[in-house]
């Protein structure tokens, strides 16, 4: 059985605990119980969470436990020393040590993200590498493993951190039947955006919507304005208006975005040669959609595909040790 503990503290985000749902049901799922769970804190007993709840926590000592995940606050503030200490002794103690979120803060205060490539929610990872600048951050991934560390982006994709450690742990099949139970889609992949290109566009008229709906079911065909136009029943000059008032943004360059976010996941989770994910996604010929990764992400597509197979080499490697 893999002791798996949750450091707490005031303030914590209650969202943070979503990550528990994952091990609880894979504990409902495999017998014996492969996880055993316990909360701790700094001085033990009720600690209030973001939302107000009162979570019972053990008082946190130098038993060792395989996992200790920390998770994030909703108001990022400096941490105890007693809990800095705590975390600077950890990695002699644990097998590993996940965070959730903002709870990358406390992992970089005590110097465990110092010369590792991390994540954390999007809206505060510049912050950190300002303030912690060995850490190597990436602000655009779900989750990323380096080593015995593991830190994920916010909110939901401690749920994706979760499967991830579950799959280290237990296999890619449990891992599955754990999201399927959860009734999520099976893990995203660490290396994918914590951004989605429609979700930036939010058009605020169904026609828009219904015009965006229609590209990402059709990113194979050249999609052209009038194609668009069609779909929002509008002429091109009314579409092409309505477009660029609602979204900030041209239907050439929404459309690449969604050409570039759909080929991203192609590159990282499939086997296709670059020619045929750039002829599935729409773009003319592979330097075609080079340049548009080059734009979007700043390295080309054979170099995030090298990055999401050392990711998965790294989750599987350690689950075969």
């Amino acid at each position: 059985m893999r002791d798996i503990a949750f450091l707490v503290y005031p303030g914590y985000s209650l969202m943070a605990l979503a990550i528990v749902a994952g091990f609880e049901v894979a504990n409902s799922m495999v017998d014996p119980q492969p996880y055993e769970m316990h909360y701790v804190s700094e001085k033990g007993g009720p600690i209030k969470t973001s939302a107000g709840l009162m979570l019972e926590t053990e008082m946190f000592t130098d038993k060792p436990f395989d996992t200790l995940v920390v998770g994030g606050a909703t108001i990022i503030a400096p941490s105890t020393p007693g809990l800095v200490a705590f975390m600077q002794d950890a990695p002699k103690r644990h097998r590993r040590i996940a965070a959730v979120c903002t709870g990358a803060f406390v992992l970089a205060e005590a110097g465990l993200l110092d010369g590792r490539r991390a994540t954390t929610h999007w809206m505060h990872a510049r912050e950190l590498q300002r303030a912690y600048p060995k850490a190597q951050m990436d602000e655009d991934r779900i989750f990323i493993n380096d080593g015995p560390i593991w830190t994920s982006a916010g909110m939901t994709a401690g749920v994706d951190l979760g499967l991830a450690l579950i799959e280290n742990d237990l296999g890619p099949e449990l891992a599955k039947a754990v999201a399927r139970k959860l009734v999520v889609y099976h893990r995203r992949g660490g290396g994918q955006s914590q951004f989605s290109a429609l979700l930036e566009l939010s058009p605020k008229s169904d026609r828009i919507q219904a015009a965006l709906n229609y590209a990402r079911e059709n990113l194979h065909k050249p999609l052209t304005v009038p194609d668009l136009a069609e779909a929002a029943h509008l002429s091109p000059r009314q579409f092409s208006r309505a477009f660029h008032a609602e979204t900030g943004q041209s239907p050439a360059k929404a459309i690449e975005n969604l050409r570039v976010e759909s080929a991203r996941t192609l590159m990282e989770q499939s086997r296709h040669s670059i020619d045929v994910v750039a002829r599935q996604t729409g773009f003319s010929d592979r330097d075609q959609m080079r340049r548009a990764f080059l734009r979007a992400f700043g390295q080309p597509p054979q170099v995030l595909r090298r990055n999401a197979r050392l990711e998965s080499i790294d989750i599987h490697g350690e689950a075969d040790d």
